[in-house]
């Protein structure tokens, strides 16, 4: 791992430990560079009704957004305790996709560091970005 990726995963790990999971039992904790250098962090928070339910990755966006962060991702950092690390889903993708470039770094990792890398535009190829709707 680079320094980055290690501190990254350092800040996913303890934040996954907030996690409110009692639904799926899968905590998950994530941790974001943002253009300015610092580092956001979130975890999931489930709720009874499924659908109010926030991923890890779009509470650690939201955060660095409405405090004042600039509006482009570096690396996102993805820990989860499953036995084959988790990437995002397709709606935090999709959130992603808003500020991130299509060489933005996501790992992927487990609690016992195995994981994978990848280019956004490896991972989300063909997202639809405010660029699409420039274009109109």
């Amino acid at each position: 791992m680079t320094e980055n990726q290690t501190l990254l995963f350092k800040k996913a790990c303890e934040i996954r430990k907030n996690a409110h999971a009692p639904y799926s039992n899968a905590q998950l904790g994530v941790a974001i560079l943002m253009a300015n250098n610092q580092i956001y962090t979130g975890c999931n928070v489930e709720n009874a009704s499924y659908g109010g339910t926030v991923c890890a990755e779009r509470v650690a966006i939201f955060k660095a957004i409405s405090e004042g962060a600039p509006k482009e991702i570096l690396e996102v950092m993805v820990v989860s305790d499953a036995p084959v690390a988790w990437p995002p889903c397709g709606l935090c993708r999709q959130v992603i996709a808003e500020f991130a470039k299509p060489a933005t770094l996501i790992h992927t990792f487990n609690l016992q560091n195995q994981g994978k890398t990848f280019k956004f535009r490896d991972l989300f190829p063909e997202a639809f970005t405010p660029k699409h709707i420039a274009d109109i």
